[in-house]
């Protein structure tokens, strides 16, 4: 099994609250997993643990072969210029336009002559099906859906190995979060991507995770939709079978049965 995210006996607490009580997770290369989990549950939490902007009460967690705690910062910033991270609506700096936002971590990272830097802000704008015109622009003048697509081509910048998503599709209408995951399987097609997505959308879990890992009790399951759907818990049994999975279901997303 050839696991780029591993994670072992993760424990998150705030003063005596709990969030995790022991996670245990292995994300294959080259697979798009869907974490989920109810409100409080963690997922962010575990997120910023993992690319490590949370350090844990306790466990272990290894990315790209590389324990994150034991590895020293030189090794630690080495493998963080191999994992590109999508924050919520972007998380773009508002005072620089879109070429200059993807050329951000080109800037930190290499050096590289300005000519070099404007082709590859422009090739990461295309990759992700933004228009030419677009790397001019400043956040503040483009649409939600535009602001996500300018987020995920910066971080696709230094061409990472792993990406990691925060609810990528959320506050996109039914066709723009539809668009944006079929973008998300083009890319794991053609750059080899491995995917970590955090998401509360029901559709993109049926059309494009292979696995799913939900929080539930401070641990994880990992399971396939199908067998998920059996699954007795109670939450797990809320949130697959809900109204809101019966109108995925019911509008013809065949994976929400298990299909792919």
């Amino acid at each position: 099994m050839d696991g780029v995210i591993e994670i072992s006996g993760l424990e998150n607490r705030f003063g005596a609250h709990q969030v995790h009580k022991g996670v245990d997770l292995i994300v294959r290369r080259g697979e798009i997993m869907g974490l989920v989990g109810g409100s409080g549950a963690g997922k962010s939490v575990l997120l910023r643990s993992v690319i490590g902007l949370q350090k844990p009460s306790a466990g272990h967690i290894r990315l790209l072969d590389h324990d994150i705690e034991a590895a020293d910062p030189a090794a630690v910033e080495a493998v963080r210029s191999r994992i590109g991270v999508l924050f919520q609506d972007g998380a773009l700096f508002s005072s620089l336009t879109v070429a200059e936002n993807i050329q951000v971590p080109l800037r930190e990272n290499l050096s590289l002559p300005e000519g070099l830097l404007d082709r590859i802000a422009a090739m990461k704008i295309a990759m992700v099906g933004l228009a030419p015109e677009a790397g001019a622009k400043l956040p503040a003048q483009l649409s939600g859906g535009m602001r996500k697509r300018a987020g995920l081509a910066r971080a696709l910048a230094m061409d990472p190995e792993i990406l990691f998503l925060d609810e990528p599709t959320a506050g996109l209408d039914p066709i723009g979060a539809a668009a944006f995951d079929q973008l998300i399987l083009d890319l794991r097609a053609s750059l080899g991507l491995t995917v970590f997505m955090v998401t509360h959308d029901l559709d993109s879990l049926a059309a494009i995770c292979d696995r799913i890992a939900v929080l539930v009790d401070g641990k994880v399951r990992v399971s396939t939709l199908a067998d998920h759907m059996k699954d007795d818990h109670p939450w797990i049994q809320a949130y697959f079978h809900g109204p809101r999975a019966r109108a995925v279901s019911a509008s013809g997303a065949g994976h929400m049965t298990g299909a792919r």
